[in-house]
């Protein structure tokens, strides 16, 4: 008799558990390649790094660094890419330099000695950590392929894009993050690539996959996409929107937003809070089964 698998990100779909909302990350963070197939299930560790360097890691994220690991097939394996963000610094490291460059990070001490020039255009990371969840290996890199595919193909699209572990929300596998603008989407369809890399390209939020503005907490993000989407179906996208007020209660709030494009002005969204049986693992399906969380949607929109 066959068995049919069970992904958390099919189940997350089928159960309306809404994207926007989801997009938290941290915004200070430092990713570093490493090969992935020797990538372990913690997002910063892989199998064949030194107990010296897993310590100078696991130092950095108690600091507040987020350290994902990237990987693209172009990249050698002995010498390495990193980044710094917000900063959008760039760095290339030979691994046996490594802990000097980490070391001299730490310190706040001069790293230009393996500084090379700032990103051309934006990275879009991609999660396909499969070691973490089967959704990402599935639909992540599925969904990496084709962004990488579109770009590679398209001079106009400039991306650096890259496989990354974990980027949180397993269950909205497509999963990817632009730095350093901090825009977090999932659910990644191949009909979506192409229009999520212009947007993108353009500035602006790609909204039918969009998951939020990182740096907003979740009720202001499912506010900012409601407004998006609200200006947008009346023919006014914005170039700029601002949280300018919160009035919030345990299961329903007001959040006011000042927008800017050709012309300006306020929106009032009124969200409630509501209970979603899910799977936010596909580790949650063969073990403890879907759990009860708290999501955030939007009810009505009004201009001020």
């Amino acid at each position: 008799m066959s068995v049919v698998q069970q992904f958390c990100a099919v189940e997350s779909a089928a159960q309306g558990d809404p994207l926007a909302g989801s997009g938290a990350h941290a915004e200070r963070n430092l990713l570093l390649s490493w090969p992935r197939p020797k990538w372990g299930r913690n997002l910063r560790r892989a199998n064949d790094m030194s107990e010296a360097l897993l310590a100078r890691l696991d130092a950095l994220a108690e600091g507040g660094r987020r350290v994902n690991l990237i990987h693209r097939r172009d990249q050698p394996t002995d010498h390495h890419r990193l980044y710094l963000m917000p900063e959008n610094r760039a760095f290339a490291v030979p691994r046996d330099e490594l802990p000097a460059f980490l070391d001299a990070f730490d310190a706040g001490d001069d790293l230009t000695a393996w500084e090379g020039p700032a990103p051309a255009g934006p990275l879009l990371l991609c999660c396909t950590h499969g070691k973490k969840d089967k959704c990402c290996a599935k639909f992540g890199y599925a969904a990496y392929k084709a962004l990488a595919s579109a770009v590679e193909a398209r001079p106009d699209l400039p991306f650096e894009v890259w496989e990354s572990t974990h980027l949180g929300g397993c269950r909205l596998a497509a999963s990817a993050l632009v730095f350093p603008a901090l825009r977090k989407y999932g659910r990644i369809p191949p009909d979506d690539v192409i229009p999520l890399l212009e947007s993108e390209a353009a500035g602006r939020p790609y909204l039918p996959c969009y998951r939020g503005d990182s740096r907003l907490g979740p009720l202001e993000q499912c506010a900012q996409v409601a407004a998006l989407e609200w200006l947008a179906e009346r023919g006014e996208p914005a170039t700029a929107l601002e949280v300018v007020g919160v009035e919030a209660r345990s299961e329903r709030a007001r959040v006011t937003l000042a927008w800017r494009g050709r012309d300006s002005g306020e929106v009032s969204v009124r969200c409630e809070s509501r209970e979603l049986l899910r799977f936010d693992t596909c580790a949650d399906i063969d073990g403890d089964g879907p759990g009860l969380s708290r999501v955030w949607q939007a009810t009505a929109i009004e201009p001020r």
